[in-house]
């Protein structure tokens, strides 16, 4: 994909904000006002022109934003992959394998988040770690500066750690978890909106817009399309656990439930993202190979979309380790596409399970050392391979120093205990059950 070229115009905003300042430090602050505003009502006008160009639409019939119309254009898959759910003990394990895989995988990820893998080897090689990682970082950059959870970066290396911290690839699994709860497994997208106006204080792009736009009262099947470029960003794939989850077993009923999540904040792949990745999740308590998994994820979404047809290309390649895998995806996604876009994360997490296989610790060490958003990769990605092998099969050096605590960041919310989310997901399992079979 060929993008703009933006070296010009970043050249002139930084201009101008430089010259802001020195004629500020020269005295003369009103001289930036006039100016300052103009350029912001000229940019806000030139954003919302953009965005009443007709989309091409030869890729708006492949890749459309209602439920129906998806499902018709998805490949052939099993949709439900067992009539009998394992035992409770075993479905238990499996879902703490995948809360405990999430967790460890973001907070694996969370201290070089969005780093170049050039950047993390060398903060490796400083801090004398070993590299790639196979455990949480031992130092931090700017160790008491604050996150935007009000945490400092400190609390999330390996000493300081008694609980497991805050982040939004962590909470988006327990709000899923209480959407569920509330509203049930049939909530509507309009209870999600309602769900985070009680619960969520703060999000990020598409999240955050449309969080601004709901507080503003804007109706949750509008919000979307309000100042957010960010719809096909990776957002909404970071919240498809929940729904995973509770259908663990039934991808095509996980993928519904992601859908009716993601449509608050994206549109096309963004939505695709969060459908694929829950079907997979889905999928992972009931297969025995992650990639199958995300081979049956990928038939919940559209054959013809540019998600699924990223995907089939990396399922294609033959990569041997995190760098190959980079470097796999800046040639052909090109290196303008945003470090947090769906397409070319979703990609790594197949390159991740290529490299690591059924190796809960190759696969998360894999994805954090490639950069990216690696601790949304990371996460989804022990979210997977977590159902998959259970947690018994994780190391316990990952996870002891949590002591069975998820901490939040949810208005009114306590810490979550990882054996009591396990519990309260399987109840919704045994839900799903029994209403599947009071429609047979």
């Amino acid at each position: 994909m060929i993008y703009p070229d933006f070296t010009t115009l970043h050249h002139w905003l930084n201009q101008f904000e430089e010259t802001a300042r020195l004629m500020t430090e020269e005295g003369a602050p009103q001289a930036c006002a006039a100016p300052m505003e103009q350029l912001i009502d000229f940019l806000q006008k030139s954003c919302q022109q953009m965005a009443k160009v007709p989309e091409n639409p030869l890729l708006a019939k492949r890749e459309p934003d209602d439920l129906d119309t998806i499902q018709q254009l998805c490949s052939e898959g099993p949709r439900t992959l067992w009539q009998d759910a394992p035992s409770d003990e075993v479905m238990t394990d499996k879902l703490m394998g995948a809360l405990y895989g999430r967790v460890i995988g973001c907070l694996m990820g969370v201290p070089v988040e969005c780093w170049s893998y050039q950047q993390i080897a060398r903060w490796a090689q400083v801090t004398g770690q070993l590299f790639p990682p196979t455990d949480y970082f031992e130092r931090v950059e700017n160790p008491h500066l604050q996150n935007a959870y009000g945490w400092e970066r400190s609390a999330y290396t390996r000493e300081a750690m008694q609980t497991a911290p805050v982040d939004d690839d962590i909470i988006y699994t327990q709000l899923g978890l209480l959407i569920l709860e509330k509203y049930g497994l049939n909530f509507t997208t309009e209870d999600v909106a309602e769900m985070w106006l009680e619960k969520l204080p703060l999000a990020c792009t598409a999240e955050e817009a449309v969080l601004n736009s709901l507080k503003r009262g804007i109706p949750a099947r509008d919000a979307v399309g309000i100042e957010n470029p960010f719809y096909q960003w990776i957002g909404a794939a970071i919240r498809s656990d929940a729904f995973g989850y509770a259908a663990a077993g039934h991808p095509r009923k996980a993928a519904e439930m992601a859908w009716r999540d993601a449509r608050l904040t994206h549109r096309r792949n963004g939505i695709y993202g969060e459908m694929l990745l829950a079907a997979a999740q889905s999928a992972a308590f009931a297969v025995d190979d992650p990639l199958e998994a995300i081979r049956i994820g990928m038939t919940e979404i559209p054959k013809e979309s540019r998600l699924y047809q990223d995907l089939t290309w990396a399922l294609e390649q033959e990569v041997k380790d995190y760098r190959q895998a980079v470097e796999l995806v800046w040639t052909h996604f090109g290196a303008d596409m945003s470090y947090v876009h769906t397409n070319n994360n979703l990609c790594l997490i197949v390159f991740g399970f290529k490299i690591g296989g059924t190796d809960p610790v190759k696969v998360l060490s894999q994805l954090v050392a490639m950069g990216m958003d690696n601790d949304c990769t990371a996460a989804s990605a022990g979210s997977i391979i977590g159902a998959i092998v259970g947690w018994k099969n994780i190391p316990p050096y990952l996870y002891e120093r949590f002591h069975n605590t998820m901490e939040t960041y949810l208005k009114d919310t306590k810490p979550f205990q990882f054996d009591d989310m396990a519990r309260r997901f399987l109840k919704l399992q045994h839900q799903l059950k029994e209403s599947t079979q009071n429609q047979a």
